[in-house]
């Protein structure tokens, strides 16, 4: 996404709420679309983004990819999978004392600890205390049977999780639901890294949905006439 820095916990993490008409935004919207198209013939009710490595701007992304979906219409519910360094309640100014550890392991329905967030249709179920066996959790059955319920309340559950080279809880939950999508930061990640993520994701069966790219300059390279284009469209200046 362009112009998005991965680990700046500035307003500029919520583009898609703070500036709708940004190519960024654009781009959340984009996505937002491809996904409904890919699951015409079976719909991805939950999704994860996660990413090869730290700082790709996974969080990031799921962050202002539920933002978008709210926009839409869609009730969304995000989940903060990051059962290691959780930051999605500091987004939204929430409380993260009980979330989905304290679901996990008091069998509780997500939606009765997910919260209201200050944008219409999107709720947060925070990480919760973090637990000492993260990937044991989030691979268990009740993590299953916990999003099912979910996406039975809420139209998109979007997850967050560690990257998936460092740690088996990115993997984990890349095998409990719907779609994968991988965060990448442009020009900071080697290749044969995110072969290795593709791999680790694909060896648990899980559908990767797509690649989203973190942190493009459109002023640049290819991307150079669309940022012209879409300044055009939206009445902006060119030059």
């Amino acid at each position: 996404m362009p112009g998005v820095k991965p680990r700046d916990l500035s307003p500029l993490r919520l583009i898609a709420e703070t500036d709708p008409k940004s190519p960024a935004s654009e781009a959340y919207r984009a996505l937002r679309t491809n996904i409904q198209f890919a699951g015409l013939d079976q719909p991805c009710r939950s999704i994860v983004i996660t990413s090869a490595s730290a700082g790709e701007g996974k969080t990031t992304s799921v962050a202002n990819f539920g933002v978008v979906a709210a926009q839409g219409g869609s009730r969304v519910c995000l989940v903060d999978s990051d059962l290691r360094r959780p930051v999605l309640h500091r987004f939204f100014g929430l409380d993260n004392s009980r979330g989905l550890t304290t679901a996990l392991v008091e069998d509780l329905p997500f939606a009765e600890l997910a919260q209201p967030t200050r944008v219409p249709n999107l709720w947060l179920l925070p990480s919760g205390p973090l637990p000492p066996n993260p990937a044991e959790l989030v691979g268990s059955k009740r993590m299953r049977e916990g999003l099912e319920q979910a996406v039975n309340k809420f139209d998109l559950v979007l997850c967050d999780s560690p990257p998936v080279i460092a740690v088996a809880d990115g993997v984990a939950l890349a095998a409990q639901c719907d779609g994968v999508i991988l965060a990448i930061r442009v020009g900071t990640v080697a290749h044969e890294v995110i072969r290795r993520a593709v791999e680790h994701i694909e060896g648990v069966k899980g559908k990767i949905l797509g690649v989203l790219l973190n942190n493009v300059d459109l002023s640049r390279d290819g991307y150079y006439y669309y940022y012209r284009y879409y300044q055009a469209y939206e009445g902006g200046d060119t030059r």
